[in-house]
């Protein structure tokens, strides 16, 4: 049983990162964000990004911010495995 839920947390860990992914390519391209599903994934996205980019300023215009984010779901996910194995 808690194998299935470290499965569905990790993969929902993945999804998550993916979204971010995606969500940066889509702030490279003009009007991207304004359809609906640039719309809908900056919805899921921006709450988690926004705490990010509060604490870690642009350098030379350039936001770190999703690069962080990314690496902390890497660590959360890699915590939840872990600790599933020492259950």
């Amino acid at each position: 049983m808690i194998s299935f839920i470290v499965w569905v947390i990790t993969r929902l860990l993945n999804l998550y990162g993916f979204l971010i992914v995606v969500w940066c390519l889509l702030t490279w391209f003009p009007g991207a964000l304004q359809t609906r599903l640039g719309e809908f994934i900056t919805r899921l996205v921006s709450p988690y990004l926004d705490f990010f980019e509060r604490v870690i300023p642009p350098l030379g215009g350039i936001s770190f911010a999703p690069v962080v984010a990314l690496m902390v779901l890497w660590f959360v996910q890699m915590g939840v495995t872990g600790l599933a194995s020492w259950l």
